[in-house]
């Protein structure tokens, strides 16, 4: 302050009028303010931020790579200048009217709350990323809570700059808000309910990122890609994106196929009708044609032996005897075989073959088993594998698949 007195004599002596000295004399030591400032937010740049991110390359762990983040700590460095502006103002001006510091402060106060805000929202966002990056918080609704936070942390910032702008305190505008809870509640409903229903999701391991999932109501089947506050977005199978909100997953039903991952297989469930006129009882030449194949040869084998005694003994516990053989049993007897026999086929898990109820359309005949392969490519491959040979091996056993006449049919019906 002697400097800018001796100035202001200079000045005065050269011939400018007092008043016009005393204002050039506070413009000086507002300028050599910033210069202050400035030089404190370069030495803030170069010399201590570049310290910390050397500090944090030499450690081992890989979070504060991210939460110390470059772009992290420069929004935190931007508090420097506003700062140190905030704190000298009131020396540069220590001879004025208080109108003048009060209003360069409050533009000061103002830059530190946003610098504080950007900082702390660019810091939640690097926490995010670490927590999200570690396979046991995969399942938790990170992104909510990463979103419900920034939603506190901005009404927060919002009140405190009101506070500032109106001159009150933020506490007395909170508490005045009080009476208007109910509008409030209103216009974050939205966020609320998805909230809670992003908690209930995570608590009750009904959803996580990476699930499988099929909502017929949205149109969704495919991969969850995120669960934030407002929504969950599905990645379909066909590349499309459908959003969701949190809450209709918790009111309304949803398939999730994640269980079927983590099981033992993947259920294969598909039938085929016989022509039910292709049934008959088996001939010998018949019983003999098929017992040369190599699936049904123990079966053929335990039935002719198991035949009722002449003393009227009982057959074994079978419930056929030879007499009673069909193409269509043998031929059952054979796909139980075939699909026991196939190395994808989890034997821990139901396998049957079985008859459903007749229709106009032929005799279902179901396939009932489990893949221990579960991707849908190769799943949908070992299912089309299957029934390839099943639709092959069909004229062996003398039967007939049902088909509705097709016009080939027909012609050849007309030529005969």
């Amino acid at each position: 302050m002697e400097i800018l007195k001796q100035i202001d004599e200079l000045l005065v002596s050269w011939g400018m009028s007092a008043e016009w000295a005393n204002i050039l004399d506070h413009y000086v030591a507002f300028v050599l303010v910033l210069i202050i400032a400035f030089a404190a937010d370069l030495i803030c740049r170069h010399f201590l931020l570049k310290a910390i991110a050397k500090l944090v390359r030499r450690t081992k762990a890989t979070w504060d790579d991210i939460v110390f983040d470059h772009k992290v700590m420069i929004r935190m460095s931007r508090i420097v200048i506003p700062l140190v502006v905030y704190l000298l103002v009131p020396v540069a001006f220590a001879d004025t009217s208080s109108a003048t510091v009060i209003l360069l402060r409050r533009v000061c106060l103002l830059f530190i709350v946003w610098t504080i805000l950007i900082f702390t929202n660019s810091f939640l966002q690097a926490v995010y990323i670490v927590y999200s990056e570690q396979e046991r918080m995969r399942s938790r609704p990170l992104k909510g809570i990463l979103q419900t936070l920034q939603v506190a942390l901005w009404f927060v910032g919002g009140i405190v700059i009101l506070g500032i702008l109106l001159d009150r305190s933020p506490l007395a505008l909170l508490a005045g808000l009080g009476a208007s809870a109910a509008v409030l509640m209103l216009v974050f409903k939205d966020s609320i309910v998805g909230f809670v229903s992003g908690v209930q999701l995570s608590a009750n391991n009904m959803l996580k990122v990476g699930d499988w999932i099929k909502v017929p109501k949205y149109d969704a089947d495919g991969v969850v890609t995120e669960v934030a506050m407002n929504t969950v977005k599905v990645r379909n199978w066909d590349n499309t994106v459908t959003t969701i909100p949190p809450y209709a997953l918790v009111s309304d039903s949803f398939q999730n196929w994640n269980a079927m991952r983590e099981s033992g297989g993947r259920r294969i469930k598909r039938s085929i009708n016989i022509d039910m006129n292709s049934v008959r009882f088996c001939t010998p030449e018949m019983v003999e044609r098929y017992r040369r194949i190599r699936l049904v040869r123990d079966y053929i084998d335990r039935v002719v032996q198991a035949a009722p005694s002449p003393d009227g003994g009982d057959n074994a516990g079978l419930p056929i005897d030879k007499d009673s053989l069909t193409n269509l049993g043998i031929f059952r007897a054979y796909l139980t075989a075939y699909l026991k026999e196939l190395p994808v086929t989890n034997p821990d898990l139901h396998c049957m073959v079985r008859h459903l109820q007749p229709t106009e359309h032929g005799l279902p005949v179901e396939l009932y088993f489990f893949s221990s392969i579960k991707d849908w490519i190769p799943y949908e491959a070992i299912q089309a594998d299957v029934f390839d040979h099943v639709l092959a091996i069909i004229p062996e056993f003398d039967l007939r698949v049902f088909q509705s006449p097709s016009g080939l049919d027909v012609r050849q019906a007309l030529n005969n």
